[in-house]
């Protein structure tokens, strides 16, 4: 009798996972799998004004959504702000991809109280979001976390989002996700924008992102057509580039996005002028294409040359950069010398995609075929920085001290564990 079952249940399974012509069932299709529906999806939360009182939401949906919402109140402890939820109207653009028609949403959310906690979801009024929880930032200098990811560009769902979700796993509390680009591999594919908004799912939906666009995000000498409708940013860098070069304040920081592939020189100007008149304790860049390679074939001489005496001039504290598909992290340096009292570089891949590192002086932790994500406390005067892998083993650590002048005394604190190298 047991045997009979079995059979009959391995007949049922064979029955039920073929076609009528005998062949197994396909994939599920790209533009099956990434279709836009009413019910609202690739919900990310960002900033494009204040962070300590205001909140951006970005959301997709199928054309037939025409008068989207967005409900929003304060956190209570249980379920009564449903009742008096604030109700506002986004912004809808079409974004014809690919694979499919999508309007893109967005709405800004102001007058929010410093420091506390928001509820949120998206829909039409009839097809809803779930509720989403965040905090606002605080309004001056407070303790801030964030985590720092490279590329995560290729195999997205299936090998890049172990990393993203260890790092919140790490940083629970974090107030951002810092991406230094190359986010995706093909500029206009739908399909692994969907791959990345799906790998990190509801944590883009509590915790704001910070992404600088890669070469991957440009065809050519032009942004993908996803960006801007998808990410809702400042546009307070310049003028022609809004939404990629871009700063923000938050909690005595100036976190500051620089686009690497396009206008380099006029950024360096902007920059200038910025950080002049910067009113904040610490200042971090991010930016693509590093000015400090982890690979001689790769180095952007070019671009050292124009944007490195600013960071210098400045005091910038550190350089936040992907693109080379391996770890490099240096000591303080200023210009291609260690010094007190320089800046901290680093180049760093959360994702699967992996290049050959070539040693060199200025490199204090290298690693290569290594998955990673960095989680940077600051806290006063003092700056704590550590990268971890996919696995959440810590690989390199160092604190920063800030002295009255600006200037940073640097402590490693890299584990005694080899580095991560191929075999020659």
């Amino acid at each position: 009798m047991r045997r009979f079952l079995a059979i009959s249940f391995t007949v049922i399974a064979l029955i039920a996972t073929y076609r009528l012509t005998g062949q197994p069932d396909p994939k599920v299709s790209p533009a099956a799998l990434h279709r836009p529906t009413a019910n609202p999806d690739r919900i990310i939360l960002t900033w494009s004004a204040d962070p300590a009182t205001t909140a951006s939401i970005t959301w997709r949906t199928a054309p037939s959504v025409t008068k989207p919402v967005v409900q929003f109140a304060p956190a209570e402890d249980g379920a009564a702000f449903v009742k008096t939820a604030t109700t506002l109207p986004a912004h809808s653009e079409p974004l014809q991809t690919d694979l499919h028609l999508a309007h893109y949403h967005s709405a800004t959310l102001t007058g929010l109280v410093p420091n506390s906690p928001y509820v949120y979801r998206v829909g039409d009024g009839f097809n809803w979001s779930d509720w989403n929880q965040f905090r606002t930032a605080a309004a001056g200098p407070a303790p801030l976390e964030f985590i720092y990811f490279g590329d995560a560009q290729n195999d997205i769902y299936s090998l890049w989002s172990r990393v993203v979700r260890a790092g919140f796993s790490d940083a629970p509390k974090a107030r951002f996700l810092l991406h230094a680009g190359d986010l995706i591999n093909t500029a206009n594919k739908d399909e692994q924008w969907g791959e990345w908004h799906n790998a990190a799912g509801w944590i883009n939906r509590s915790i704001p992102s910070f992404p600088t666009p890669g070469n991957h995000e440009y065809g050519g000498k032009i942004l993908n057509t996803h960006w801007r409708p998808q990410f809702t940013l400042p546009s307070n860098g310049l003028p022609s580039l809004p939404e990629t070069n871009y700063y923000l304040d938050i909690q005595g920081v100036r976190v500051v996005s620089l686009n690497s592939n396009v206008l380099q020189a006029e950024q360096g100007k902007w920059l200038d002028q910025l950080l002049s008149a910067n009113p904040n304790r610490w200042t971090i860049l991010t930016f693509h294409h590093p000015i400090l390679s982890t690979a001689a074939g790769r180095d952007n001489a070019e671009l050292r040359a124009m944007w490195q005496p600013i960071i210098d001039k400045h005091k910038v504290d550190m350089v936040l950069t992907g693109h080379d598909h391996t770890y490099g992290r240096s000591n303080l340096q200023t210009g291609l010398s260690t010094k007190q009292g320089g800046t901290i570089y680093v180049v760093s891949v959360s994702g699967p995609k992996m290049y050959n590192l070539e040693k060199a002086p200025w490199m204090a932790r290298a690693a290569e075929d290594t998955q990673l994500y960095q989680v940077i406390n600051i806290d006063g005067d003092k700056l704590t920085y550590q990268a971890r892998t996919a696995r959440g083993t810590l690989y390199d650590a160092f604190e920063l001290r800030k002295s009255k002048n600006g200037t940073n005394r640097l402590t490693s604190q890299v584990p005694k564990i080899p580095e991560n190298r191929r075999a020659k």
